[in-house]
């Protein structure tokens, strides 16, 4: 008897590691934006022929792509005390069971998509996994301070993924979701680096914070977060000219909130230069991104 509760809660654990691993938490924001792209495309609700495996492969290739990450960082991530305690330095899993698990989720990824969606959305799953283990993971975080700016591209391709899976193809308005994104991620990643920027630089990883020091990238922020506001509002055109609005006026409006409110917290933080203030911003741009998604959601169903 006692044996087999052992063995369950050894399972509880090695499952609990797996799923940490996968970073779910990061991982759901990103399938929320994927879906959102597909509500858009879909000018409303998509079929759930098409909406529940592309979700699944979502989250199998960005779970994938996270696991593989922590297998490349794991050496960075026994010097951070914010990392030290992931699966692999804990020693909670095995590095090259982490690399299999990792390849395997991605594989699977593409598959399901392929099979069930279309190959352009697998082909685009797979280029937003390689994007983010290659090009981010190995080649720029721990040899540029534009890591965070290139690399936010990765982060951005689920909504290519989301247009793709409805429409089969690529339009301009996929890549205004895209350039959301992709402009969000820095000032969302740069409050989290003001944050830990003990950590960054314990590891050598030359963050914003760590390369440039906190004051610029307090600037940097609120640099940002303008250009971000003004890009969420791009929808808003065909409201105001003799062309077809890709989002309504509910979409617009929530934007314009939103993003005001983005940029007074980040102009705030060069104000009040607190670490209490880095994560405010940072928990409130992690909420805005998903509020922004949300209110583009409701705009399609109103």
């Amino acid at each position: 008897m006692a044996a087999a509760i052992r063995e369950r809660v050894n399972f509880g654990e090695v499952l609990r590691a797996y799923r940490e691993l996968m970073k779910l938490r990061i991982v759901s924001l990103l399938v929320f934006t994927t879906i959102t792209a597909m509500f858009v495309a879909a000018n409303g609700m998509p079929e759930l022929g098409v909406l529940l495996p592309t979700a699944l492969g979502g989250v199998l290739a960005a779970g994938g792509a996270s696991a593989l990450n922590q297998y490349i960082d794991r050496d960075m991530d026994c010097l951070m005390q914010r990392t030290a305690r992931r699966p692999i330095p804990s020693g909670r899993v095995a590095p090259i069971n982490a690399l299999l698990f990792g390849l395997a989720l991605v594989a699977w990824a593409v598959l399901i998509l392929g099979v069930f969606v279309n190959w352009l959305a697998a082909f685009l799953a797979f280029v937003g996994a390689v994007y983010y283990v290659v090009l981010y993971t190995l080649l720029l975080k721990r040899n540029t301070v534009a890591n965070i700016v290139i690399g936010g591209g990765a982060g951005a391709i689920p909504v290519l993924v989301g247009w793709a899976a409805v429409t089969n193809t690529l339009a301009i308005e996929a890549f205004v979701l895209f350039a959301i994104v992709f402009y969000w991620t820095p000032p969302h990643s740069w409050a989290l680096a003001i944050l830990v920027n003990k950590d960054y630089a314990a590891a050598n990883v030359p963050m914003m914070p760590v390369a440039r020091g906190e004051e610029a990238t307090r600037w940097q922020i609120l640099l940002y977060s303008v250009q971000l506001m003004l890009i969420t509002l791009l929808p808003a055109l065909g409201l105001l000219m003799p062309i077809e609005p890709m989002l309504g006026w509910f979409y617009v409006v929530s934007a314009f909130l939103l993003g005001a409110g983005l940029i007074f917290l980040s102009a705030r933080l060069i104000q009040v230069k607190s670490k209490a203030m880095a994560r405010t911003v940072y928990k409130y741009s992690s909420m805005y991104l998903a509020l922004l998604f949300l209110a583009m959601i409701v705009d399609r169903l109103l």
